[in-house]
């Protein structure tokens, strides 16, 4: 079982931000500005040793990887930021397709939204920063000669020879059969069989069908959260004295009725899970959250376990976790200072466990 882990790059000062929201601005700004919502309420977040890293600086991503190879994670799935050709938050992943040392696999998510002020817990209505286009065949050469510098790295995840892009909201782009057939076509002319595409289900759309789809991918906990929760659920007295000190009426959901839903979800041949550590966006967002109760450590590890037996019974060999370190919304397995490096933990212990099973069974079979 491979594991990928989604990958925030909004970690290092872009010019983008600093004209939306003031010189300096990066994630860790509405990390740092987060502030408890009710009695009892993890926030703000911080991370071990005040570990408050830029991306461009040295040795980070060399950290990262490290710290994710060892807990048994095969690979991170960086967010891509495309608009006309223009690039945004681009320079972590280029640092590290330069850096050779770095030994971990990737691949790429396109995040095809416009770039807006309320992405980054801006209030109001949205204010669109940059429009996303997708254009015709002039755009997609850009886009592809873009992304060829990293297919051929030998460390980009590849399924049968095929590059693996996922695309965050497909149906969005009017001619996207076209687009990925275009993109087909650049990859074979480059000694691969095609791309392997995986689109990513999100709240509630639906995967568009297409023979230039290979794949799809639950968006957790966005995806099944949507289903289950009702934008007038509260928190309730009879569910936790914090609300004796509670001053939003914040959303929340259950991360056991969450899971376990998730695990409900019948699934086949390349149509992928997503486990995920938490969700907390009240840092972006303000008492305008979505705050998911009762994540721990040994519940995210008993999920992931779990998630792993499903994936391998429906003989999909991806499995995905949300995320690595997505700190603007709680969601992060990154060591913090309140659990340290527990769900990392739970990763290593959980992957040791199927390792050992594999051995077992290779054992029998012998």
């Amino acid at each position: 079982m491979k594991l990928i882990t989604f990958y925030l790059p909004q970690f290092h000062e872009i010019p983008e931000n600093n004209d939306a929201w003031g010189e300096g601005f990066t994630e860790w700004v509405n990390v740092r500005k987060a502030r408890a919502l009710f009695l009892g309420h993890n926030q703000p977040r911080k991370p071990l040793n005040d570990n408050y890293y830029n991306l461009l600086e040295d040795g980070v991503l060399e950290w990262q990887a490290a710290l994710a190879r060892k807990s048994g994670i095969y690979g991170f799935c960086f967010y891509h930021y495309w608009f006309h050709g223009r690039l945004v938050l681009e320079k972590p992943l280029e640092m590290l397709l330069k850096n050779k040392r770095i030994n971990l696999h990737y691949c790429m998510a396109w995040a095809n939204e416009p770039w807006t002020k309320t992405w980054h817990g801006g209030k109001g209505e949205k204010e669109i920063i940059i429009p996303q286009t997708y254009g015709r065949e002039e755009e997609w050469k850009l886009h592809y000669d873009y992304f060829r510098q990293f297919f051929m790295d030998e460390r980009y995840i590849k399924e049968h020879n095929c590059p693996v892009l996922l695309v965050y909201r497909l149906k969005n782009i009017s001619h996207f059969n076209d687009m990925i057939c275009y993109w087909n076509v650049c990859a074979k002319r480059d000694g691969f069989a095609g791309i392997f595409v995986i689109s990513m289900n999100i709240w509630r759309d639906q995967a568009s069908k297409s023979r230039w789809v290979n794949g799809t991918v639950d968006f957790e906990p966005n995806k099944t959260r949507s289903e289950v929760m009702r934008i007038s659920e509260r928190l309730r007295p009879h569910e936790t004295a914090s609300l004796l000190w509670n001053r939003f009426a914040v959303r929340s959901i259950n991360y056991k009725k969450l899971n376990e839903k998730m695990l409900k979800s019948p699934h086949k041949k390349n149509q992928f899970r997503t486990v995920f550590v938490d969700f907390d966006d009240s840092p972006r967002r303000g008492g305008r959250a979505v705050i998911t109760r009762g994540s721990t450590p040994g519940r995210f590890g008993r999920y992931l376990r779990k998630s792993i037996q499903q994936s391998k019974r429906e003989k999909n060999d991806y499995l995905f976790i949300n995320a690595w370190n997505e700190w603007g919304e709680g969601n992060y397995l990154e060591p913090d200072v309140r659990h340290g490096y527990a769900y990392l933990n739970q990763v290593k212990k959980v992957m040791k466990g199927e390792r050992t099973k594999k051995r077992e069974r290779m054992g029998s079979e012998r």
